[in-house]
């Protein structure tokens, strides 16, 4: 079962010192959205109803903002995030079929794996070509992948980490 938020008391009173935090500045929606995803991990669905309440923007004007730029989430993330480059030099040497082992594994794009331990992300160039196909977990990058090389580095990754 993925790990999720609860919207408890607790975090609504967080998200209160947020909003109160920041809603007296104008244009603040991006630096409470920013705040709100360090506290929270991702932007949860009741948080973006209390910041359209509370500086009276449309909801729909927020999703705007969430989706535009790509480093919002709007789902929590695992304990361990994977990046994927699918950038050219990583794409052409094969980062496709990377993304099909990982599947294989049974982790997805933009999903939480079910025990909350990795997520997903897919993403345009981690600035290392040279290592093509490669990858990130956390902070960490791997490089010149195969698909055999790639299940055994996510085994011993768990098992390292555990």
């Amino acid at each position: 079962m993925a790990v999720e938020l609860k919207f408890s008391d607790y975090a609504h009173r967080e998200l209160e010192k947020i909003l109160d935090q920041f809603s007296s500045t104008k244009g603040s929606l991006i630096m409470i959205l920013h705040a709100i995803q360090e506290k929270f991990g991702y932007l949860p669905k009741e948080a973006l109803e209390m910041v359209s309440e509370k500086l009276k923007i449309p909801l729909s004007e927020i999703y705007g903002v969430v989706t535009f730029y790509s480093f919002f989430r709007l789902e929590p993330q695992g304990k361990h995030v994977i990046r994927l480059c699918m950038g050219t030099a990583c794409y052409v040497k094969g980062a496709a079929d990377l993304l099909t082992a990982l599947e294989q594994i049974g982790l997805k794009e933009g999903k939480v794996t079910e025990d909350g331990y990795f997520s997903l992300d897919l993403v345009r160039c981690i600035g290392a070509c040279s290592m093509a196909p490669a990858l990130m977990i956390d902070e960490e990058v791997y490089g010149k992948l195969t698909p055999d090389k790639l299940k055994k580095l996510i085994e011993n990754f768990r098992k390292e980490h555990q």
